[in-house]
């Protein structure tokens, strides 16, 4: 399914479906610390409900699945659905399509809401209060992401500008270490109530930064095959040229946590 969006990419269209065997293979990249930070908030354990939009994989339910919260994962792609069942065969997860803005669990449904590297594609307007009427009492959003940085790690900035070289429309490039910015629609739900960002290097291959990389919106879920082939040629020159056969790649991760008013219920 072709997504598009004014403010990304110039407006072109993408489609993660596209990329859906890259992100099943590379994209289950987070350390073990960005799940232990998730878990010291309480978060997605034993005898709570969990749900993750804009799943993917089933990256995080899979990944948190151990530490004993049932899980549901909604994603607006039906490939990346396919991908996630397959890669939790055997755990119990139920998967649905569905975007973020067409959610229609019941109220009360869930404990903690979880949206990793997604909520940025989010019609908040329209997702605020469907979050707020899904969670149970004291329910919490978690919004979080991992993204590399370009300007303290050259591989990831070489790597960026050979998008650009190809995709010179994609706005995904220039990350820099900040706070996930909240929109004000959730002030009338929710109250934030804990922020933060901390620094990881990540540990890749020249294979599996490739794969990272060739998965990105700049480049598998919108670059015609050609130019993908072209651009993966080209990358992967680049690493042999520059980068030992193991390495990491210096990103930052953040979570925002939002509790829900209690005079929502």
């Amino acid at each position: 399914m072709e997504l598009t969006n004014r403010n990304i990419d110039g407006g072109n269209g993408f489609d993660w479906g596209r990329t859906s065997g890259d992100y099943a293979r590379y994209r289950d990249i987070y350390p073990q610390t960005f799940y232990d930070r998730i878990l010291a908030r309480g978060l997605c354990t034993a005898g709570q409900a969990a749900l993750d939009l804009g799943t993917g994989t089933g990256v995080l339910p899979r990944s948190l699945y151990p530490y004993g919260a049932q899980w549901t994962g909604t994603d607006i792609s039906p490939q990346q659905i396919s991908q996630a069942k397959q890669l939790s065969a055997g755990m119990q997860i139920t998967y649905r399509v569905c975007s973020a803005e067409q959610l229609d669990f019941p109220t009360d449904s869930f404990d903690v809401i979880t949206a990793c590297q997604c909520y940025w594609y989010f019609d908040h307007g329209k997702v605020a209060p469907l979050l707020a009427r899904m969670l149970r009492p004291g329910g919490r959003v978690l919004f979080l992401c991992m993204e590399w940085l370009p300007f303290e790690d050259p591989v990831a900035n070489a790597s960026e500008q050979l998008v650009l070289k190809y995709n010179p429309s994609w706005t995904g490039a220039g990350e820099t270490m900040h706070p996930i910015s909240i929109p004000d629609c959730y002030g009338a739900y929710f109250t934030l109530t804990h922020r933060e960002e901390y620094l990881l290097d990540v540990p890749f291959t020249r294979e599996s930064w490739n794969g990272r990389m060739r998965a990105c919106r700049g480049v598998g879920a919108s670059l015609p095959p050609e130019q993908i082939a072209a651009w993966e040629q080209e990358h992967m020159q680049m690493l042999e040229h520059m980068a030992p056969e193991a390495f990491t790649v210096r990103h930052y991760a953040a979570m925002a946590e939002l509790t829900l008013h209690s005079t929502e219920r």
